[in-house]
Protein backbone atom coordinates (compact mmCIF):
# COMPACT_ATOMS: atom_id res chain seq x y z
CA UNK A 1 0.00 0.00 0.00
CA UNK A 2 1.31 3.24 -0.62
CA UNK A 3 2.59 6.19 1.94
CA UNK A 4 2.55 9.26 4.97
CA UNK A 5 7.92 4.19 23.28
CA UNK A 6 4.61 2.74 24.06
CA UNK A 7 3.90 3.54 27.49
CA UNK A 8 0.88 0.62 28.40
CA UNK A 9 0.79 -2.30 26.36
CA UNK A 10 -1.95 -5.04 26.51
CA UNK A 11 -0.32 -7.00 23.70
CA UNK A 12 3.31 -8.61 23.35
CA UNK A 13 5.35 -6.69 21.22
CA UNK A 14 7.19 -7.90 18.18
CA UNK A 15 9.78 -9.91 18.97
CA UNK A 16 12.79 -9.64 16.44
CA UNK A 17 9.36 -10.15 14.13
CA UNK A 18 6.85 -7.69 12.51
CA UNK A 19 4.21 -10.10 12.46
CA UNK A 20 2.02 -8.99 15.56
CA UNK A 21 -0.15 -6.06 15.96
CA UNK A 22 -0.20 -3.43 18.87
CA UNK A 23 -2.55 -2.79 21.00
CA UNK A 24 -2.60 0.66 22.26
CA UNK A 25 -3.51 1.47 26.22
CA UNK A 26 -6.00 -1.50 26.42
CA UNK A 27 -7.49 -1.13 29.84
CA UNK A 28 -8.33 -3.88 31.90
CA UNK A 29 -12.00 -3.52 31.80
CA UNK A 30 -11.87 -3.77 28.35
CA UNK A 31 -14.07 -0.95 27.31
CA UNK A 32 -16.80 -1.38 30.55
CA UNK A 33 -18.10 0.77 32.56
CA UNK A 34 -14.95 3.15 33.13
CA UNK A 35 -15.67 3.75 29.06
CA UNK A 36 -19.14 4.13 29.66
CA UNK A 37 -18.52 7.34 31.50
CA UNK A 38 -16.62 9.05 28.69
CA UNK A 39 -17.83 10.14 25.63
CA UNK A 40 -17.02 7.17 23.26
CA UNK A 41 -15.68 9.90 20.23
CA UNK A 42 -12.30 9.98 18.65
CA UNK A 43 -10.66 12.81 16.48
CA UNK A 44 -8.04 11.60 14.67
CA UNK A 45 -5.92 13.46 11.91
CA UNK A 46 -5.20 11.26 9.40
CA UNK A 47 -3.09 14.03 7.60
CA UNK A 48 -3.39 13.50 3.55
CA UNK A 49 -7.13 13.97 1.70
CA UNK A 50 -7.53 10.30 0.61
CA UNK A 51 -7.55 10.30 -3.32
CA UNK A 52 -10.64 8.13 -3.25
CA UNK A 53 -12.87 5.75 -0.75
CA UNK A 54 -13.61 3.50 -3.55
CA UNK A 55 -12.39 -0.12 -2.83
CA UNK A 56 -11.30 -1.26 -6.24
CA UNK A 57 -9.44 2.27 -6.34
CA UNK A 58 -8.16 3.25 -3.02
CA UNK A 59 -4.14 2.71 -2.98
CA UNK A 60 -2.58 4.94 -0.69
CA UNK A 61 -2.97 4.34 3.42
CA UNK A 62 -5.04 7.32 4.32
CA UNK A 63 -7.97 6.04 2.20
CA UNK A 64 -7.40 2.47 3.36
CA UNK A 65 -7.52 3.46 7.03
CA UNK A 66 -11.21 4.94 6.41
CA UNK A 67 -11.93 1.96 4.38
CA UNK A 68 -10.67 -0.59 7.24
CA UNK A 69 -12.75 1.21 9.77
CA UNK A 70 -15.83 1.20 7.31
CA UNK A 71 -15.54 -2.25 5.85
CA UNK A 72 -15.20 -5.92 6.79
CA UNK A 73 -13.89 -8.03 4.19
CA UNK A 74 -14.47 -12.62 4.56
CA UNK A 75 -11.75 -12.51 6.64
CA UNK A 76 -10.29 -10.19 9.27
CA UNK A 77 -6.30 -9.70 10.81
CA UNK A 78 -5.86 -10.79 14.25
CA UNK A 79 -3.12 -9.72 16.20
CA UNK A 80 -0.50 -11.48 14.42
CA UNK A 81 -2.02 -10.18 11.19
CA UNK A 82 -3.54 -13.47 10.41
CA UNK A 83 -6.62 -14.14 8.70
CA UNK A 84 -9.70 -15.03 11.22
CA UNK A 85 -13.42 -15.08 10.04
CA UNK A 86 -14.96 -11.85 9.42
CA UNK A 87 -18.24 -11.75 6.66
CA UNK A 88 -17.54 -15.31 6.48
CA UNK A 89 -18.09 -17.79 9.54
CA UNK A 90 -15.95 -20.29 8.02
CA UNK A 91 -14.37 -21.79 5.11
CA UNK A 92 -12.97 -25.02 3.12
CA UNK A 93 -10.35 -25.47 1.45
CA UNK A 94 -9.57 -28.33 -1.32
CA UNK A 95 -6.70 -30.83 -0.67
CA UNK A 96 -4.84 -29.02 -3.31
CA UNK A 97 -5.27 -25.54 -2.10
CA UNK A 98 -7.01 -24.20 -5.19
CA UNK A 99 -10.44 -23.99 -3.94
CA UNK A 100 -11.73 -22.43 -1.03
CA UNK A 101 -15.73 -22.38 -0.19
CA UNK A 102 -16.78 -19.26 2.00
CA UNK A 103 -19.84 -19.78 3.91
CA UNK A 104 -20.80 -15.73 4.91
CA UNK A 105 -22.52 -14.99 8.31
CA UNK A 106 -26.06 -15.06 8.16
CA UNK A 107 -28.19 -12.19 8.04
CA UNK A 108 -25.45 -9.57 6.90
CA UNK A 109 -26.46 -5.86 5.99
CA UNK A 110 -24.76 -3.25 4.18
CA UNK A 111 -25.25 0.18 6.52
CA UNK A 112 -28.54 1.51 4.44
CA UNK A 113 -30.00 -2.00 5.43
CA UNK A 114 -29.70 -3.99 2.36
CA UNK A 115 -28.52 -7.77 2.77
CA UNK A 116 -24.66 -8.30 2.32
CA UNK A 117 -24.95 -11.01 -0.41
CA UNK A 118 -22.22 -13.31 -1.57
CA UNK A 119 -23.14 -11.86 -5.24
CA UNK A 120 -21.27 -8.53 -3.97
CA UNK A 121 -18.11 -10.04 -3.79
CA UNK A 122 -18.27 -11.40 -6.69
CA UNK A 123 -19.73 -8.15 -8.32
CA UNK A 124 -16.75 -6.25 -6.71
CA UNK A 125 -13.87 -8.55 -7.65
CA UNK A 126 -14.95 -8.68 -10.94
CA UNK A 127 -15.38 -4.79 -10.57
CA UNK A 128 -11.90 -4.53 -9.87
CA UNK A 129 -10.87 -6.44 -12.86
CA UNK A 130 -12.62 -5.12 -15.53
CA UNK A 131 -10.24 -3.12 -17.67
CA UNK A 132 -12.30 -0.57 -17.77
CA UNK A 133 -12.07 -0.17 -13.90
CA UNK A 134 -8.66 0.90 -14.38
CA UNK A 135 -7.99 -0.56 -10.89
CA UNK A 136 -4.10 -0.19 -9.89
CA UNK A 137 -4.73 -3.15 -7.39
CA UNK A 138 -6.01 -5.71 -10.47
CA UNK A 139 -2.87 -7.58 -10.13
CA UNK A 140 -3.65 -8.64 -6.21
CA UNK A 141 -6.44 -10.18 -7.86
CA UNK A 142 -4.54 -12.49 -10.56
CA UNK A 143 -4.18 -15.20 -7.88
CA UNK A 144 -7.79 -15.93 -8.96
CA UNK A 145 -8.46 -18.10 -12.03
CA UNK A 146 -8.50 -16.62 -14.87
CA UNK A 147 -7.94 -12.77 -13.08
CA UNK A 148 -5.57 -11.80 -15.29
CA UNK A 149 -6.78 -13.28 -18.54
CA UNK A 150 -9.83 -10.63 -18.41
CA UNK A 151 -8.23 -7.74 -16.91
CA UNK A 152 -5.73 -8.22 -19.92
CA UNK A 153 -8.42 -8.79 -22.32
CA UNK A 154 -8.06 -11.87 -23.04
CA UNK A 155 -10.45 -13.24 -20.86
CA UNK A 156 -13.94 -12.51 -19.47
CA UNK A 157 -15.49 -12.54 -16.77
CA UNK A 158 -17.40 -15.70 -16.57
CA UNK A 159 -14.21 -17.33 -16.86
CA UNK A 160 -12.87 -15.77 -13.56
CA UNK A 161 -12.54 -17.92 -10.38
CA UNK A 162 -15.19 -16.36 -8.18
CA UNK A 163 -18.62 -17.70 -7.96
CA UNK A 164 -21.54 -17.01 -5.43
CA UNK A 165 -23.74 -20.61 -5.45
CA UNK A 166 -26.26 -18.67 -3.18
CA UNK A 167 -26.35 -15.94 -1.10
CA UNK A 168 -24.06 -17.00 1.55
CA UNK A 169 -21.61 -19.04 -0.53
CA UNK A 170 -19.15 -17.98 -2.32
CA UNK A 171 -16.25 -20.34 -4.16
CA UNK A 172 -13.05 -19.09 -5.32
CA UNK A 173 -10.43 -20.96 -7.64
CA UNK A 174 -7.23 -19.95 -7.91
CA UNK A 175 -4.36 -19.98 -10.52
CA UNK A 176 -2.00 -21.42 -7.74
CA UNK A 177 -1.66 -22.35 -4.27
CA UNK A 178 -1.41 -19.34 -2.24
CA UNK A 179 -0.19 -19.56 1.43
CA UNK A 180 -1.57 -16.07 1.90
CA UNK A 181 -5.07 -15.79 0.18
CA UNK A 182 -6.92 -15.95 3.30
CA UNK A 183 -5.03 -13.41 4.84
CA UNK A 184 -5.60 -11.32 1.11
CA UNK A 185 -9.65 -11.52 1.60
CA UNK A 186 -8.94 -9.08 4.65
CA UNK A 187 -7.28 -6.13 2.31
CA UNK A 188 -9.39 -3.62 1.04
CA UNK A 189 -9.44 -3.99 -2.24
CA UNK A 190 -11.01 -7.64 -2.01
CA UNK A 191 -13.90 -5.99 0.52
CA UNK A 192 -17.51 -5.97 -1.25
CA UNK A 193 -19.68 -3.13 -1.93
CA UNK A 194 -23.46 -3.30 -2.23
CA UNK A 195 -24.27 -3.85 -5.81
CA UNK A 196 -27.11 -1.77 -5.73
CA UNK A 197 -26.15 1.08 -4.83
CA UNK A 198 -22.98 1.33 -7.04
CA UNK A 199 -24.34 0.76 -10.40
CA UNK A 200 -27.37 3.19 -9.42
CA UNK A 201 -24.56 6.62 -9.07
CA UNK A 202 -21.49 6.66 -10.82
CA UNK A 203 -20.26 9.09 -8.27
CA UNK A 204 -21.58 6.92 -5.46
CA UNK A 205 -18.21 7.07 -3.61
CA UNK A 206 -18.06 10.81 -3.08
CA UNK A 207 -21.12 11.00 -1.07
CA UNK A 208 -21.47 9.73 2.40
CA UNK A 209 -25.03 9.24 1.67
CA UNK A 210 -24.13 6.40 -1.05
CA UNK A 211 -20.64 5.14 0.70
CA UNK A 212 -22.26 2.28 1.89
CA UNK A 213 -20.48 -0.29 4.38
CA UNK A 214 -20.34 -3.48 5.57
CA UNK A 215 -17.82 -2.63 8.69
CA UNK A 216 -18.15 -1.39 12.56
CA UNK A 217 -18.73 2.11 11.48
CA UNK A 218 -20.36 3.56 8.72
CA UNK A 219 -19.58 6.99 6.73
CA UNK A 220 -22.24 9.83 7.79
CA UNK A 221 -20.28 12.76 6.44
CA UNK A 222 -17.59 13.30 3.56
CA UNK A 223 -15.98 16.49 3.24
CA UNK A 224 -13.38 16.41 0.74
CA UNK A 225 -10.29 18.23 1.99
CA UNK A 226 -11.30 18.44 5.55
CA UNK A 227 -12.87 15.10 6.93
CA UNK A 228 -14.58 12.13 6.93
CA UNK A 229 -17.23 10.99 9.97
CA UNK A 230 -17.34 7.46 10.84
CA UNK A 231 -20.31 6.39 13.29
CA UNK A 232 -21.46 3.04 14.94
CA UNK A 233 -22.90 0.94 12.59
CA UNK A 234 -26.04 -0.78 13.74
CA UNK A 235 -26.53 -3.51 10.96
CA UNK A 236 -22.42 -4.65 11.50
CA UNK A 237 -22.61 -8.14 12.64
CA UNK A 238 -20.28 -7.68 15.65
CA UNK A 239 -21.84 -4.91 16.68
CA UNK A 240 -21.69 -5.51 20.38
CA UNK A 241 -18.08 -5.34 20.44
CA UNK A 242 -18.05 -1.62 18.95
CA UNK A 243 -17.80 0.98 21.56
CA UNK A 244 -17.14 4.14 20.34
CA UNK A 245 -20.06 5.97 18.78
CA UNK A 246 -18.00 8.14 16.18
CA UNK A 247 -14.66 8.36 14.84
CA UNK A 248 -13.61 11.91 13.26
CA UNK A 249 -10.99 11.45 11.18
CA UNK A 250 -9.65 14.64 9.35
CA UNK A 251 -6.87 15.82 6.46
CA UNK A 252 -4.79 18.43 8.09
CA UNK A 253 -1.82 18.10 5.93
CA UNK A 254 0.50 20.75 7.65
CA UNK A 255 1.97 18.39 10.60
CA UNK A 256 3.25 21.53 12.48
CA UNK A 257 -0.40 22.68 12.56
CA UNK A 258 -1.95 19.22 13.30
CA UNK A 259 0.72 18.79 15.98
CA UNK A 260 -0.16 21.59 18.15
CA UNK A 261 -3.64 20.93 17.77
CA UNK A 262 -3.14 17.77 19.31
CA UNK A 263 -1.23 18.94 22.21
CA UNK A 264 -4.01 21.29 22.65
CA UNK A 265 -6.67 18.25 22.80
CA UNK A 266 -8.51 19.32 19.87
CA UNK A 267 -6.77 16.06 18.00
CA UNK A 268 -6.57 12.81 20.16
CA UNK A 269 -4.55 10.99 17.23
CA UNK A 270 -2.56 12.29 14.97
CA UNK A 271 -0.51 10.56 12.38
CA UNK A 272 2.26 12.13 11.95
CA UNK A 273 4.57 13.72 14.85
CA UNK A 274 6.39 16.55 13.15
CA UNK A 275 10.35 15.50 12.77
CA UNK A 276 11.62 18.19 15.30
CA UNK A 277 9.45 16.92 17.98
CA UNK A 278 10.03 13.11 17.69
CA UNK A 279 12.64 12.56 20.46
CA UNK A 280 10.81 15.07 22.84
CA UNK A 281 7.47 13.62 21.96
CA UNK A 282 8.80 9.83 22.33
CA UNK A 283 10.51 10.92 25.83
CA UNK A 284 7.45 12.41 27.00
CA UNK A 285 5.25 9.97 26.24
CA UNK A 286 3.11 11.91 23.67
CA UNK A 287 4.09 9.98 20.93
CA UNK A 288 4.76 6.09 20.45
CA UNK A 289 6.98 4.31 18.22
CA UNK A 290 5.46 1.51 16.21
CA UNK A 291 6.89 -1.46 14.14
CA UNK A 292 5.93 -0.82 10.46
CA UNK A 293 6.66 -3.57 7.72
CA UNK A 294 7.42 -0.77 5.36
CA UNK A 295 10.15 0.60 2.86
CA UNK A 296 10.95 4.16 1.84
CA UNK A 297 12.58 4.57 -1.62
CA UNK A 298 13.08 6.76 -4.48
CA UNK A 299 11.55 5.03 -8.22
CA UNK A 300 13.15 5.82 -11.43
CA UNK A 301 11.36 6.16 -14.31
CA UNK A 302 12.70 3.55 -16.93
CA UNK A 303 9.61 3.25 -18.93
CA UNK A 304 9.01 4.29 -22.20
CA UNK A 305 6.91 7.37 -20.99
CA UNK A 306 10.36 9.01 -19.63
CA UNK A 307 11.34 10.62 -22.71
CA UNK A 308 8.38 12.60 -23.00
CA UNK A 309 8.85 14.42 -19.87
CA UNK A 310 13.08 14.58 -20.75
CA UNK A 311 15.03 12.60 -23.12
CA UNK A 312 18.11 13.71 -22.50
CA UNK A 313 17.35 12.26 -18.74
CA UNK A 314 15.53 9.69 -19.94
CA UNK A 315 19.09 8.43 -21.91
CA UNK A 316 20.94 8.89 -18.64
CA UNK A 317 18.47 7.54 -16.37
CA UNK A 318 18.57 4.16 -18.50
CA UNK A 319 22.10 3.52 -17.29
CA UNK A 320 22.37 1.34 -14.97
CA UNK A 321 25.76 2.21 -13.32
CA UNK A 322 24.08 5.58 -13.24
CA UNK A 323 21.16 4.53 -11.20
CA UNK A 324 23.58 2.64 -9.10
CA UNK A 325 26.30 5.47 -8.72
CA UNK A 326 22.48 7.69 -7.51
CA UNK A 327 22.24 4.53 -4.54
CA UNK A 328 25.83 4.88 -3.51
CA UNK A 329 25.82 8.38 -3.13
CA UNK A 330 23.68 8.47 -0.56
CA UNK A 331 24.55 8.26 3.26
CA UNK A 332 21.62 6.67 4.56
CA UNK A 333 22.69 6.35 8.42
CA UNK A 334 23.14 10.20 8.30
CA UNK A 335 19.40 10.65 7.28
CA UNK A 336 17.73 8.48 9.56
CA UNK A 337 20.17 9.96 12.16
CA UNK A 338 20.20 13.40 11.49
CA UNK A 339 16.70 13.68 9.08
CA UNK A 340 14.34 11.38 9.90
CA UNK A 341 14.94 11.13 13.39
CA UNK A 342 12.42 8.35 14.49
CA UNK A 343 13.99 5.32 14.41
CA UNK A 344 14.02 4.12 11.20
CA UNK A 345 16.70 1.36 9.97
CA UNK A 346 19.03 2.60 6.81
CA UNK A 347 17.50 -0.01 4.19
CA UNK A 348 19.92 -2.57 2.24
CA UNK A 349 17.44 -4.22 -0.04
CA UNK A 350 13.89 -3.17 -0.88
CA UNK A 351 11.95 -5.69 0.75
CA UNK A 352 11.36 -4.49 4.66
CA UNK A 353 12.76 -5.88 7.69
CA UNK A 354 10.35 -8.21 9.81
CA UNK A 355 9.47 -11.41 7.59
CA UNK A 356 10.96 -14.29 8.83
CA UNK A 357 11.29 -17.32 6.64
CA UNK A 358 11.43 -21.18 6.49
CA UNK A 359 14.63 -21.61 8.16
CA UNK A 360 13.91 -18.93 11.28
CA UNK A 361 15.60 -15.96 10.24
CA UNK A 362 14.93 -12.52 8.84
CA UNK A 363 14.27 -12.52 4.94
CA UNK A 364 16.77 -9.42 4.86
CA UNK A 365 19.66 -11.04 6.35
CA UNK A 366 20.42 -12.64 3.06
CA UNK A 367 19.96 -8.95 1.24
CA UNK A 368 22.82 -6.47 2.10
CA UNK A 369 23.13 -5.45 -1.51
CA UNK A 370 25.09 -2.38 -0.46
CA UNK A 371 26.61 -0.12 2.47
CA UNK A 372 24.00 1.81 3.95
CA UNK A 373 26.47 4.65 4.63
CA UNK A 374 27.24 4.73 0.72
CA UNK A 375 30.15 4.36 -1.41
CA UNK A 376 30.99 8.13 -2.46
CA UNK A 377 34.39 7.03 -4.36
CA UNK A 378 32.41 4.36 -5.87
CA UNK A 379 29.50 5.91 -7.22
CA UNK A 380 32.04 8.79 -8.80
CA UNK A 381 33.93 5.84 -10.36
CA UNK A 382 30.47 4.60 -11.60
CA UNK A 383 29.67 7.76 -12.94
CA UNK A 384 32.80 8.12 -15.07
CA UNK A 385 32.35 4.73 -16.39
CA UNK A 386 28.92 5.74 -17.64
CA UNK A 387 30.52 8.78 -19.36
CA UNK A 388 29.95 11.72 -16.81
CA UNK A 389 33.40 11.85 -15.23
CA UNK A 390 32.56 14.29 -11.91
CA UNK A 391 28.70 15.02 -13.36
CA UNK A 392 29.97 16.34 -16.78
CA UNK A 393 27.67 16.20 -19.07
CA UNK A 394 24.68 15.63 -17.09
CA UNK A 395 21.47 17.30 -17.30
CA UNK A 396 19.59 18.70 -14.08
CA UNK A 397 17.61 16.04 -12.69
CA UNK A 398 13.90 16.39 -11.14
CA UNK A 399 13.32 15.04 -8.08
CA UNK A 400 9.60 14.82 -7.64
CA UNK A 401 8.01 14.54 -3.91
CA UNK A 402 4.96 15.14 -1.73
CA UNK A 403 5.71 17.84 1.31
CA UNK A 404 3.37 15.88 3.69
CA UNK A 405 5.26 14.16 6.93
CA UNK A 406 8.24 16.12 6.17
CA UNK A 407 9.54 14.42 2.41
CA UNK A 408 11.13 17.75 1.38
CA UNK A 409 13.56 17.51 4.11
CA UNK A 410 14.45 14.00 2.99
CA UNK A 411 14.68 14.88 -0.27
CA UNK A 412 16.98 18.30 0.82
CA UNK A 413 19.38 16.07 2.08
CA UNK A 414 19.40 13.66 -0.86
CA UNK A 415 19.98 16.54 -3.04
CA UNK A 416 23.12 17.60 -0.92
CA UNK A 417 24.69 14.25 -1.15
CA UNK A 418 24.24 14.06 -4.92
CA UNK A 419 26.00 17.17 -4.86
CA UNK A 420 29.08 15.64 -4.15
CA UNK A 421 29.35 13.54 -6.95
CA UNK A 422 28.61 15.89 -9.50
CA UNK A 423 25.05 15.53 -9.72
CA UNK A 424 22.53 18.70 -9.41
CA UNK A 425 19.11 17.38 -8.85
CA UNK A 426 15.63 20.00 -8.55
CA UNK A 427 13.39 19.67 -6.38
CA UNK A 428 9.60 19.93 -7.43
CA UNK A 429 6.32 19.08 -4.37
CA UNK A 430 2.92 18.14 -5.89
CA UNK A 431 -0.03 17.87 -3.51
CA UNK A 432 -0.39 14.49 -2.46
CA UNK A 433 -3.39 13.67 -4.81
CA UNK A 434 -1.76 15.11 -7.69
CA UNK A 435 1.57 13.39 -6.67
CA UNK A 436 0.00 9.98 -7.10
CA UNK A 437 -1.55 10.81 -10.52
CA UNK A 438 2.13 11.92 -11.43
CA UNK A 439 3.13 9.05 -10.20
CA UNK A 440 1.05 6.39 -11.79
CA UNK A 441 1.07 8.06 -15.12
CA UNK A 442 4.90 8.15 -14.70
CA UNK A 443 5.53 11.71 -15.25
CA UNK A 444 8.34 12.15 -13.73
CA UNK A 445 12.38 11.49 -13.30
CA UNK A 446 12.58 10.52 -9.88
CA UNK A 447 10.18 10.53 -7.94
CA UNK A 448 9.53 10.00 -3.57
CA UNK A 449 8.21 6.44 -2.93
CA UNK A 450 7.43 3.77 -0.71
CA UNK A 451 5.62 0.76 0.27
CA UNK A 452 3.54 -1.23 3.43
CA UNK A 453 3.02 -4.02 3.42
CA UNK A 454 -0.37 -5.68 2.67
CA UNK A 455 0.67 -9.21 3.97
CA UNK A 456 3.45 -10.28 5.75
CA UNK A 457 5.40 -11.93 3.43
CA UNK A 458 8.09 -10.67 0.82
CA UNK A 459 5.86 -10.95 -2.04
CA UNK A 460 4.33 -8.00 -0.97
CA UNK A 461 7.20 -6.01 -1.75
CA UNK A 462 7.89 -7.85 -4.97
CA UNK A 463 4.88 -8.33 -7.21
CA UNK A 464 4.70 -4.51 -7.79
CA UNK A 465 7.63 -4.75 -9.73
CA UNK A 466 6.59 -7.10 -12.69
CA UNK A 467 5.59 -5.52 -16.15
CA UNK A 468 2.06 -6.20 -15.50
CA UNK A 469 1.72 -4.15 -12.43
CA UNK A 470 -0.24 -0.89 -12.17
CA UNK A 471 1.88 -0.51 -9.27
CA UNK A 472 5.09 -0.19 -10.76
CA UNK A 473 5.97 3.04 -10.93
CA UNK A 474 9.12 3.07 -11.81
CA UNK A 475 8.07 1.43 -15.33
CA UNK A 476 10.69 -1.66 -14.82
CA UNK A 477 10.09 -4.11 -17.63
CA UNK A 478 12.70 -7.20 -17.04
CA UNK A 479 10.93 -10.84 -18.23
CA UNK A 480 13.54 -12.67 -16.21
CA UNK A 481 12.05 -11.16 -13.19
CA UNK A 482 8.34 -11.52 -14.37
CA UNK A 483 9.17 -15.63 -14.74
CA UNK A 484 10.69 -15.39 -11.21
CA UNK A 485 7.59 -13.79 -9.69
CA UNK A 486 5.73 -16.29 -11.37
CA UNK A 487 7.75 -19.26 -10.13
CA UNK A 488 7.56 -18.18 -6.97
CA UNK A 489 3.86 -17.90 -6.76
CA UNK A 490 3.67 -21.32 -8.18
CA UNK A 491 5.98 -23.26 -5.69
CA UNK A 492 4.55 -24.96 -3.23
CA UNK A 493 7.77 -25.68 -1.09
CA UNK A 494 8.26 -22.81 1.25
CA UNK A 495 12.27 -22.49 1.70
CA UNK A 496 12.66 -23.07 -2.32
CA UNK A 497 9.74 -20.41 -2.57
CA UNK A 498 11.83 -18.01 -0.56
CA UNK A 499 14.70 -18.49 -2.28
CA UNK A 500 13.19 -17.56 -6.18
CA UNK A 501 11.58 -14.55 -4.28
CA UNK A 502 15.62 -14.08 -3.17
CA UNK A 503 16.30 -14.08 -6.69
CA UNK A 504 14.30 -11.86 -8.31
CA UNK A 505 15.72 -9.29 -5.71
CA UNK A 506 18.99 -10.14 -6.55
CA UNK A 507 17.45 -8.99 -10.02
CA UNK A 508 15.69 -6.09 -8.92
CA UNK A 509 18.32 -4.52 -7.12
CA UNK A 510 21.51 -5.43 -10.17
CA UNK A 511 19.08 -3.04 -12.50
CA UNK A 512 18.57 -1.02 -9.62
CA UNK A 513 15.13 1.07 -11.15
CA UNK A 514 14.44 1.78 -7.66
CA UNK A 515 16.39 3.03 -4.51
CA UNK A 516 15.48 1.88 -1.25
CA UNK A 517 16.21 4.37 1.67
CA UNK A 518 15.29 2.82 4.66
CA UNK A 519 12.74 0.68 6.53
CA UNK A 520 9.88 2.83 8.45
CA UNK A 521 8.95 2.98 12.19
CA UNK A 522 6.00 4.43 12.88
CA UNK A 523 5.25 7.64 15.01
CA UNK A 524 2.36 8.48 15.76
CA UNK A 525 0.65 11.00 18.31
CA UNK A 526 -2.14 8.82 20.92
CA UNK A 527 -3.95 10.08 23.85
CA UNK A 528 -3.03 7.68 26.93
CA UNK A 529 -6.78 8.02 27.22
CA UNK A 530 -7.40 6.24 23.76
CA UNK A 531 -7.72 2.60 24.61
CA UNK A 532 -7.84 -0.90 22.92
CA UNK A 533 -6.94 0.62 19.06
CA UNK A 534 -4.99 -1.97 17.18
CA UNK A 535 -1.99 -0.81 15.39
CA UNK A 536 -1.23 -2.94 12.49
CA UNK A 537 2.22 -3.66 11.11
CA UNK A 538 1.13 -2.74 7.68
CA UNK A 539 0.15 1.15 9.04
CA UNK A 540 -3.57 0.93 9.53
CA UNK A 541 -4.85 1.40 12.44
CA UNK A 542 -7.95 -0.12 13.39
CA UNK A 543 -10.97 1.55 15.39
CA UNK A 544 -13.25 -1.33 16.28
CA UNK A 545 -12.35 -2.33 19.86
CA UNK A 546 -11.02 1.14 20.95
CA UNK A 547 -12.83 3.08 23.36
CA UNK A 548 -11.99 6.26 25.44
CA UNK A 549 -11.43 6.09 29.31
CA UNK A 550 -10.49 8.76 31.39
CA UNK A 551 -10.25 11.70 29.05
CA UNK A 552 -10.78 14.96 31.22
Amino acid sequence: MKTSKVKQLCAVALAATLGMSILVGCGSNKGGDKAAASKQEITYNLGADPRTLDPALCTDTTGTTVLANAFSGLAELDENEKAIPGQAEKWDVSDDKLTYTFHLKKDLKWSNGDPVKASDYEYEWKRLLNPETASEYAYALYYLKGGEAYNKGKGNADAVGVKATDDNTLVVTLEAPCPYFLELTAQSYYFPVDQKVVESNKDWANDAKTLVSNGPFKITNYTIKDSVVLEKNENYYDKDKVKLDKLNLKFVAEETSAWASYKSGQFDVVDTVPKSDVQGALKDGSAKSFPNLATYFLSINVSDKAKAVDPNAAKVLSDPKVRKALNLAIDRQSIVDNVTKAGQIPAHGIVGKGIIGPDGKDYTEKTTYFDPKGNVEEAKKLLAEAGYPDGQGLPTLQLLYNPESGHGDTMQAIQDMWKKIGVNAELQSQEWKVFLTTRVQKQFELARDGWNADYVDPMTFLDMFQSTSDQNNCGYNNPSYDALIDAAKKELDPQKRFDIMHQAEDMLMNDMPVIPLYYYTRTIGIKDYVKGARVSVMNTIYFKNAYVEGKK
